[in-house]
């Protein structure tokens, strides 16, 4: 994958989010009605009582050992715990500067953060992040508008100089989520999961503590490279450079081909580790991209 040739312009915190909330929350409350604990949150519910069972209830919430003894169904009863503390785990590896000047995968995982967190906070709930550059940089929860600027702030300063040409750990973003967030808390996971393998087994380990969210930042040419003839590409992690003909169909297919596989087994790896892998691309229109998978993820709890 190719360097980006220039970094794209420095845009203030506050600018940035009155942006989001005119261009993508407004058009977003609109979309899923308010429903952003379906779009973000899994069940998040404590056990208040029993009560026999009536046409029409959740059959997950049957209660199958007191069924048994009293000889009729019976289902528990849950209230749903309205404040959550979400932490978000932000990959800023090198990987992540690749895309159009004006929206590299950066820039479009920043976009994600604050609408979310701002969707969140909006709601009262707590908000963190852990960062990972070239080390791991955690931001503690907290509350509101303040919060969620801290965290913009953080993602708009450029990410640390890698020492050297190293290929991004996942695994190492996942297990500080891990060690950071004790309570059983909502976690989403913001990545290209360009990464060295191992990362599945924190990820898994996560969705077992956590209710997870994993969306993948992605750039159509990552997999199809336009016809612009020879040209040098850059892997913007390891830093090695292969002298490729973009004018040649074989090579372009063998690339499409190779990145669908790709796709696939991290698709296969997620539900795996216990969750699904929802992309978003940096043509997306970040409005449609969050409704898709709020539709997603409704349908999948049916």
């Amino acid at each position: 994958m190719a360097r980006p040739v220039a970094a794209p312009p420095a845009v203030a915190p506050e600018a940035l989010l009155r942006r989001l909330q005119w261009r993508v929350v407004r058009r977003l409350d609109g979309r899923v009605q308010g429903d952003y604990r379906t779009l973000f949150r899994g069940s998040g519910l404590d056990f208040t009582d029993l009560r026999e069972y009536e046409a029409g209830d959740d059959l997950r919430h049957i209660d199958w050992n007191v069924t048994a003894r009293m000889d009729t169904p019976y289902v528990r009863e849950y209230v749903e715990d309205r404040e959550v503390t979400a932490w978000l785990l932000l990959d800023r590896s090198a990987s992540m500067g690749f895309g159009p000047v004006d929206r590299q995968k950066s820039l479009v995982l920043t976009e994600i953060a604050m609408t979310i967190g701002h969707l969140l906070s909006r709601g009262g709930n707590r908000l963190a992040a852990v960062l990972l550059d070239d080390g791991l940089h955690t931001i503690p929860p907290g509350q509101g508008r303040n919060q969620v600027l801290r965290i913009a702030r953080a993602l708009l300063d450029p990410p640390a100089e890698p020492s050297g040409h190293t290929t991004t750990d996942l695994g190492t973003l996942l297990r500080a989520g891990l060690g950071v967030a004790r309570r059983r808390s909502l976690v989403i996971v913001v990545s290209d999961f360009i990464s060295t393998p191992g990362w599945e087994q924190p990820l898994s380990l996560l969705a077992r503590r956590h209710d997870v969210v994993a969306l993948q930042v992605v750039d159509p040419r990552e997999s199809e490279l336009p016809d612009v003839g020879a040209v040098y590409v850059e892997d913007a992690e390891t830093g090695e450079q292969i002298f490729v003909d973009t004018s040649d169909p074989v090579f372009r297919a063998r690339l499409t081909e190779a990145a669908e596989q790709r796709q696939e087994e991290l698709v296969g790896a997620a539900r795996r580790a216990g969750t699904d892998l929802f992309q978003v691309s940096t043509d997306d229109d970040l409005v449609r991209a969050l409704a898709r998978i709020s539709e997603l993820r409704r349908q999948r709890r049916r």
